[in-house]
């Protein structure tokens, strides 16, 4: 059915994201092996991404999530809206950002600098998508799942007006009816 509304290309498959979700949690584990770290996902769309990562990793962690706003469609807002803070308190706690996509890298700028600002240990920013082609941002993300061209893409939490996030795999949108938004 979402394959008649919407012209979908397959740009990541379920298999790649299984196989490179494995290696992340691998090396996070490892980082953090004497540790006990926070992952901080950003709603909706990291939500998956989180969940397989957590169940992956070999240590003992915890996890909050945090919701920040800055698309609307397709297009960003320019600016970054809190909508839910987290409720744990991170001063002197390992903190991973799980994050879906660094697009423009406005939102994860924004939350880096937030949690930073509460004086955690260390922050470390996971983001299973990059688009390093328009992402600007002036320090490195720790880890990336996959780089990505800039086009719009939907599945494995990621979505288009709210729909497509249960999709097991990352699709481009190739071509969007006007009547299904």
């Amino acid at each position: 059915m979402i394959a008649e509304k919407y012209n979908l290309e397959t740009l990541i498959s379920a298999e790649e994201i299984k196989q490179r979700v494995k290696e992340i949690a691998a090396d996070l584990s490892r980082k953090f092996s004497d540790e006990v770290p926070i992952l901080i996902g950003i709603l909706n769309g990291s939500f998956i991404f989180l969940a397989d990562l957590m169940r992956t990793m070999t240590i003992e962690c915890e996890m909050d999530f945090i919701k920040l706003a800055s698309y609307a469609g397709q297009s960003s807002t320019g600016t970054v809206k809190l909508v839910k803070d987290i409720s744990a308190d991170i001063t002197g706690r390992h903190v991973v950002i799980v994050e879906d996509i660094v697009d423009s890298g406005l939102t994860i700028k924004f939350l880096r600098d937030r949690l930073t600002g509460a004086a955690p240990k260390s922050v470390t920013v996971v983001s299973l998508l990059m688009k390093p082609e328009v992402a600007d941002l002036d320090f490195e993300i720790d880890y990336v799942g996959f780089k990505i061209p800039p086009d719009f893409v939907v599945g494995y939490g990621l979505d288009y007006n709210q729909k497509m996030r249960q999709l097991p795999a990352i699709y481009r949108i190739t071509e969007l009816d006007s009547n299904n938004g």
